[in-house]
């Protein structure tokens, strides 16, 4: 299988280091266009679709693969050695934070920094973490998307937006869900909402930079006070803006915090 197709994998920009953007649930690599590129003049930026999502091939989803987080992972670390890439910057939105968190334990010299955008962990809460949602929740967000997909993604894709007076982003965001298969976006809400990488943490050895914005619905801010407690060394940056996509809603400041975790370490 050409990997790159399976991924609909997209090049641009020019540098000796790669930056890797990956997208969330529901959505494809065209949500990056704000702000990916910003980076084309200093790096090569690459874009990829999440197999099951965008232009990717759909028919290379498979449930019984893609039960984990782990499988879009080394999807990931398959286009990274495609294009013999070393020393990546790995971009992840929501989920895809902890999909590039798994790729960078696996083969850390692959991957330079990660920047986590609008990250969780677990979305459950648990003894001792408030992950945002109780199970009776989730159960509640997964029934409403097998009775009826397109209904539950009107109703929360505003939600997810946080931008009441720019209702633009939710028609933009609940678009990107219609274009979804249902089937895959069933099966990848059920993997996204019910994992828990919380125990991967200390493995990673890559520094990160987590952007957490003021007022998220899915990730509050307790998960990002938590990573960064988890992560030793870890950039911890607030984004005064609602919702869970600053990539959408705050493109600049999230060009700003990425620029400035990425800069030279004065000599």
């Amino acid at each position: 299988m050409n990997i790159l197709k399976r991924n609909n994998v997209t090049v641009s920009g020019s540098g000796e280091q790669t930056i890797l953007f990956v997208h969330g649930f529901g959505c494809d690599q065209h949500m990056w266009r704000l702000v990916a590129p910003a980076f084309e003049s200093r790096y090569q930026v690459v874009l990829l679709d999440l197999v099951g999502a965008g232009q990717s091939d759909l028919a290379a989803y498979h449930p019984k693969r893609y039960d984990t987080l782990a499988a879009h992972a080394e999807d990931v670390l398959a286009v990274l050695r495609e294009l013999r890439v070393e020393q990546a910057v790995l971009v992840g939105h929501s989920v895809s934070a902890m999909i590039v968190m798994l790729a960078a334990i696996r083969e850390p010299a692959r991957v330079a920094r990660l920047v986590f955008v609008a990250p969780s962990p677990r979305y459950l809460n648990d003894e001792g973490y408030v992950g945002g949602f109780e199970p009776a929740d989730i159960q509640e967000l997964l029934d409403a998307m097998d009775s009826n997909y397109l209904g539950w993604s009107a109703g929360i894709t505003p939600v997810i937006m946080g931008h009441p007076d720019r209702p633009e982003l939710a028609e933009e965001l609940h678009n990107s869900f219609c274009r979804t298969d249902p089937s895959i976006a069933r099966h990848f809400a059920r993997v996204t909402f019910l994992s828990d990488n919380r125990a991967d943490l200390p493995r990673l050895r890559v520094p990160a930079l987590i952007l957490q914005c003021a007022h998220d619905a899915l990730a509050p801010r307790a998960v990002g006070d938590y990573l960064h407690r988890q992560l030793p060394g870890s950039t911890l940056v607030l984004i005064e803006t609602s919702g869970h996509c600053p990539h959408l809603s705050a493109p600049q400041p999230t060009i700003e915090a990425i620029n400035h975790f990425l800069a030279p370490e004065p000599a």
